[in-house]
């Protein structure tokens, strides 16, 4: 146990120190402030580690062991107030209505499964406010925006997406298959062969519908293959695990396998109705449709990370190729 908590330690604080080298080299490029750099790398830095923590498992179940019930709750609850007092402090964008705010939300999904017992329809109300959250974009005005299109609404969606994790694997000891950050081979093969099936049937629809139409960026090949292997690392760790987690790994659990893949890939198409103007019934119905390739691929080892490698590939496709 001694050794597993050391490497765990180990492997945080390397993931603390690069991302804080990686936060200070981008605002290094975007020539912000040390003023401002300084708090805003250590609050992502410190959310990354927490971040981290609710999707590795031998991280988690090291939290579980020391804290459990109201005290993991409440542990999660300022886990989540955190990284706001660190960057909005010294920064001047502290506002007590927005820590206010903050505080209520983490309280909100950190305690819920001990307000509520663990029964489908305590968990579906708890995903809807989730993406409900989401979609509202409640976090950008929460966080403000210290300088010009500096924007950290996404500080705040981060720590909203790890506090439900974990309020799904921790509190309520839901069993999310093939869940984590890194895909195993049949992941890859499993998320890469939907996502194959996907694309030309993505394309033609695409273009039936006049929504997309290909393109091909004019930058050099090594700049577009640097920017598509990023994009896909952000969509592979963030909104794919994200969606992923809850629609495949906790929704399409419910129902029988054939029943939950059409009923899920539905309401993930509905979900997507806001994009770019509400209502657009073009993209909802290729979400819809890609839901479907997502839900095959977690069907086929009843593994998150395989439903995270196609949809990371198709928002990849559609980023770099399409959009």
């Amino acid at each position: 146990m001694k050794v597993l908590r050391r490497e765990v330690a180990v492997k945080l604080m390397a993931i603390l120190l690069a991302v804080s080298a990686l936060g200070a080299l981008y605002a290094h490029l975007q020539s912000i402030p040390a003023r401002l750099a300084a708090p805003l790398v250590a609050a992502f830095a410190l959310e990354a580690v927490f971040y981290v923590v609710a999707g590795w498992e031998p991280a988690r179940r090291l939290v579980e062991q020391r804290l459990r019930g109201p005290a993991l709750a409440a542990g999660m609850t300022l886990s989540g107030v955190l990284p706001y007092l660190i960057y909005a402090a010294p920064t001047g964008m502290f506002r007590w209505p927005a820590l206010f705010s903050v505080a209520v939300l983490a309280a909100l999904v950190s305690f819920w499964y001990l307000a509520l017992p663990r029964r489908p329809a305590s968990t579906l109300a708890f995903v809807a406010l989730v993406a409900g959250v989401l979609l509202a974009g409640v976090f950008p005005p929460i966080y403000g925006t210290p300088m010009p299109g500096l924007k950290l609404g996404i500080l705040g969606e981060l720590m909203w997406t790890r506090l439900a994790i974990l309020a799904v694997l921790s509190m309520a000891r839901i069993e999310v298959r093939g869940f984590g950050f890194l895909p195993a081979r049949r992941d890859w093969v499993d998320g890469g062969v939907n996502f194959a099936l996907f694309l030309p049937l993505a394309a033609w629809l695409g273009w039936t519908l006049k929504f997309a139409q290909f393109h091909v960026h004019p930058a050099a090949w090594w700049q577009t293959a640097a920017s598509a292997a990023l994009t896909f690392l952000g969509m592979l760790w963030v909104l794919a695990l994200r969606e992923e987690f809850f629609f495949r790994g906790v929704l399409q659990e419910w129902f029988d396998s054939k029943v939950g893949l059409l009923a899920v890939s539905v309401v993930f198409g509905l979900v997507h109705l806001p994009f770019r103007g509400f209502p657009n019934w073009r993209f909802a119905i290729l979400a819809a449709l890609a839901g479907l390739f997502y839900g095959r691929a977690y069907l086929s080892g009843r593994s998150v990370r395989a439903a995270m490698v196609a949809h990371a590939l198709v928002n990849t496709a559609w980023k770099i190729f399409f959009s």
